[in-house]
């Protein structure tokens, strides 16, 4: 638990203590307020570089060009690794910890480029003290070797020492912890430190560069490649997934010395008081702060080729083309928060678009997300199609096979619960999971469509004293439940349906005295006196536009329909809040907000917590309605009322 008072954060971990400073001297960065803002600081770059090609037609200032073209590269190294360390289904068995990174250190770590702004004014002071640097030849080898033996010679051991006393009892609380509050690594969490620790960092990286410049030996291939490659050893060691193989070290024992690889970093993360090395475990050795776990911890990672089992899987898949960018190995902080239509995913979308065409032609279910609940592992797999492939006649057959392997792995790996999203539970697709458990009847792993939870969601949003509704989508499987639960308390449906077969069966399944409330409408004119619609089949502007002035859209349709009458409100699709104690969450669910996950989605991790035995699959039992909502509150988690 944190609390922040007057300049000093304290902590409390259990039984410790700890006071950290955030009003140190040279702790906060001087644009902290300026947001996304603080981007202009690049500007006067441009415009300099600009102003010196087209007015005074000269290539004087290139190096602005150069600061800018090295800033975006560097960028673009930290978000490669990003993208890689995410990819879960890629990496999963070779994570060293296997804790997820939640939003409280994805929010800390926000701002991690703030050090490039940094060292762009940092390098803009240098260019204009030192003019000669701008006449730098494209490449000359000695200045390569020269990098290096100062690299080695004095920026590591330099780094190793300050890195030391930033850990001493009077300086880690007032720089580093900030560094250290981030317990599972990311390569983000490589630019995540102080302005002063920034600062030093300028001098590290200056020694070999400028130095290698001021012999006489400077290129300018020697400078991109020297800063690159030192961020790409920075998020390595920061990656948190290890991808250099034990074998390689035991070919070569003294590599071992003069690389560091993902798990030495991480172990000083964890311990912090051994591994102090930039990138050269020698100087631990040589400082004897070498941690003797180091290389079995990482034989045992890298050799690793099975994963532990989730107790709880969420098959979901792709809404639509813009959301497919909805994911931590694209963008990590845009997948922290509700997805939403962003200006700078336009561009992107033909290079998306041409993503989900590829996976349609060869792509299996892969593992997108996890988080963990007294000590179970939920996972979220993503069936690779979008929502328009599900209303597509002759992709049917490819997309229920897809779902059947995904059902039988869980089976083979020991799942206990699989809970099927919004359209791979669809009744013209499999009736809603029956289809599968009809075909394995042996299946270990419970099938779960979840829409007893969303029915009971919907059901408890509508206030107790509204007498009639209008539903649409009436006879779909959630509408047949929500209707039958309303008749029950005495509430008048008005049943949007052209069939008045399916109506009548459904008619025939209330009590006899409440079958008299549900109402067969066949357009939404007849439903322009009642106030409470509920959506469960997309509807159109015109068809909003019967609804009276103050009417409120409670909705189960997915994508949700647009929101085009100002004069009415709309309620979002049926969810819940997971419970405190879930742990390692970092992306949000579609247009859920953090730690909200969608209705099928809870009510699959509710059949696991209550340890149910039954599948849920087909049409939904009215009886269980209350029964489900019931132990979801016992459990937890909360409803979120969307009633104006």
């Amino acid at each position: 638990m944190k609390k922040q008072n007057e300049g000093v954060e304290v902590v409390e971990n259990g039984n410790d203590t700890l006071l950290r400073k955030t009003d140190a001297a040279l702790f906060a960065w001087p644009w902290k307020n300026l947001g996304n803002y603080k981007y202009l600081l690049y500007g006067p770059f441009l415009a300099k570089f600009i102003h010196s090609m087209y007015w005074k037609e000269s290539m004087e200032d290139i190096w602005c060009l150069h600061i800018l073209v090295l800033c975006a590269l560097r960028g673009l190294v930290h978000q490669l690794w990003s993208t890689y360390s995410n990819m879960l289904y890629l990496n999963r068995t070779r994570r060293v910890s296997q804790q997820g990174i939640d939003y409280e250190q994805i929010d800390h770590e926000w701002d991690w480029d703030n050090f490039l702004i940094l060292q762009a004014i940092v390098g803009s002071f240098v260019y204009l003290n030192f003019p000669s640097l701008v006449n730098l030849p494209l490449w000359d080898v000695r200045g390569l070797i020269s990098c290096l033996i100062l690299h080695m010679g004095i920026s590591e051991p330099l780094f190793y020492w300050m890195h030391r006393l930033l850990h001493s009892s009077h300086l880690f609380p007032l720089y580093h912890w900030h560094h250290h509050e981030s317990k599972i690594t990311h390569p983000f969490t490589a630019g995540h430190a102080t302005f002063l620790e920034h600062l030093l960092l300028c001098v590290v990286i200056g020694i070999p560069t400028l130095g290698t410049a001021f012999i006489g030996y400077g290129s300018i291939i020697v400078m991109y490649s020297y800063i690159l490659a030192f961020d790409f050893l920075r998020c390595l060691g920061h990656s948190n997934v290890e991808i250099i193989p034990h074998s390689l070290y035991q070919r070569v024992p003294l590599l071992r010395y003069v690389i560091y690889c993902p798990t030495y970093h991480s172990l000083h993360h964890q311990e912090m008081k051994t591994n102090f090395c930039l990138f050269m475990p020698l100087y631990d050795m040589l400082g004897n702060t070498l941690n003797t776990a180091s290389w079995s911890l990482h034989k045992e990672i890298s050799s690793r080729t099975n994963e532990r089992a989730p107790d709880f899987v969420f098959l979901a898949h792709i809404v639509d083309i813009m959301s497919s960018m909805h994911a931590p190995f694209l963008f990590r902080s845009f997948s922290s928060g509700p997805f939403s239509t962003r200006l700078f995913l336009l561009p992107m979308w033909p290079f998306a678009f041409v993503v989900v065409l590829a996976m349609w032609l060869k792509t299996k279910t892969f593992l997108f997300s996890f988080y963990n609940i007294r000590g179970r592992l939920n996972q979220t797999w993503i069936v690779p199609r979008a929502g328009f492939q599900y209303f597509l006649p002759f992709a049917a057959e490819g997309i229920n096979k897809l779902i059947e392997e995904a059902i039988l792995r869980a089976d083979r790996i020991g799942v206990k619960v699989i809970s099927l999203a919004a359209l791979n539970k669809n009744e013209s697709l499999n009736g809603g999971g029956t289809l599968f458990v009809n075909k394995h009847p042996n299946l270990r792993v419970r099938v779960v469509h979840g829409n007893t939870l969303t029915a009971a969601v919907i059901l408890n949003e509508i206030p107790r004293d509204v007498n009639e509704v209008f539903l649409t989508g009436a006879t779909s499987k959630l509408g047949r439940a929500i209707a039958l639960y309303l008749t029950r308390r005495r509430v008048r449906v008005l049943m949007l349906t052209k069939s008045t077969e399916r109506f009548m069966k459904i008619q025939r399944e209330a009590p006899v005295e409440c079958q008299k409330y549900l109402v067969q409408v066949t357009n939404c004119k007849e439903a322009k006196q009642c106030k409470t619609w509920i959506i469960g089949k997309w509807s159109t502007p015109r068809e909003q536009s019967w609804a009276p002035s103050g009417t409120h859209f409670y909705q189960f349709v997915v994508p949700p329909i647009i929101p085009f009458r100002r004069d009415c409100t709309y309620g979002k699709l049926a969810a819940m809040r997971l419970p405190k104690d879930v742990t390692g969450l970092g992306t949000c669910e579609y247009t859920m907000g953090r730690g909200i996950v969608h209705a099928c989605h809870a009510g699959g991790l509710v059949h696991l917590l209550e340890g149910w035995t039954h599948h849920e699959v087909g049409a939904i039992d009215v009886d269980q309605i209350d029964v489900v909502w019931e132990a979801a509150l016992k459990h937890g988690l909360k409803p979120l009322y969307n009633s104006p």
